[in-house]
């Protein structure tokens, strides 16, 4: 795939995030069954350094008895005195079937393509156990272990791109410290023979008013193995608004 047609896929691909959004918020809330969040952030400095900085996520749920079914996408920008330095856009899906209260095993897929990060774009798919540690409320926290197989593409003019069986684990955690504020954890790690991924982020929900919140969020990425040249972690502050839907 030539480097015009990727940037044309993943324009393409942000701008079918942004018209989901958009369609989500809206929408959503009326169909049977499902329920979630969009949400908007972004920053603007001026002066000495010109810093402009935005993102857009959309995440949807939707359970039975027996079933769960998890969609998630964002969109990161950024713009540092007119030049861009980041472009980063995620999308993924996650089906869980329960066995017991506690126990379920679950099949996801994930995609990503970043034009700044240690790795220009990959993919994942798996399955696995998870358990609830703690059922809600006001605290609920699973946990994940599985298996699959991932492929990642490195940066630069002599990408190479790696194919391999790889672990996963993961944990969410949310904690409902009263009716309108909330905390959440989260992290997963994928290990593979040629790189092991891991990422944790942590953020605060408070309702404003209605369905409307304000979120604040710290997200760290590290890689251990990346292409001469690049940085190992990145990290990234989020403050913005949160529409819910229900």
């Amino acid at each position: 795939m030539t480097l015009v047609t990727k940037t044309l896929v993943t324009k393409t691909l942000i701008a079918v995030l942004a018209t989901t959004a958009l369609t989500a918020a809206t929408s959503a809330s009326a169909q049977d069954g499902w329920s979630g969040e969009a949400s908007l952030t972004g920053s603007r400095t001026t002066g000495n350094t010109e810093t402009t900085d935005i993102g857009l996520g959309l995440n949807l749920q939707k359970a039975t008895d027996v079933w769960k079914h998890t969609f998630k996408a964002s969109a990161d920008f950024g713009r540092v005195s007119g030049t861009t330095n980041r472009e980063r856009f995620v999308l993924g899906y996650q089906i869980d079937r329960n066995l017991t209260e506690r126990l379920y095993v679950y099949g996801n897929a994930d995609y990503f393509s970043d034009k700044f990060g240690a790795f220009e774009d990959g993919y994942f798919l798996g399955t696995g156990l998870g358990y609830n540690l703690v059922l809600p409320e006001p605290m609920a926290w699973d946990v994940e272990a599985g298996v699959g197989y991932r492929s990642q593409t490195t940066q630069g003019p002599l990408s190479v791109t790696e194919k391999e069986v790889a672990l996963r684990g993961a944990s969410k955690l949310k904690f409902l410290l009263n009716d309108n504020v909330s905390a959440y954890n989260n992290s997963e790690v994928i290990y593979g023979e040629s790189n092991t991924y891991l990422w944790n982020e942590t953020g605060l929900t408070a309702t404003l008013a209605g369905n409307l919140a304000a979120r604040a969020s710290f997200r760290v990425d590290h890689n251990t193995d990346v292409a001469v040249g690049r940085e190992k972690t990145d990290t990234i502050t989020r403050f913005g608004v949160v529409y819910t839907m229900k």
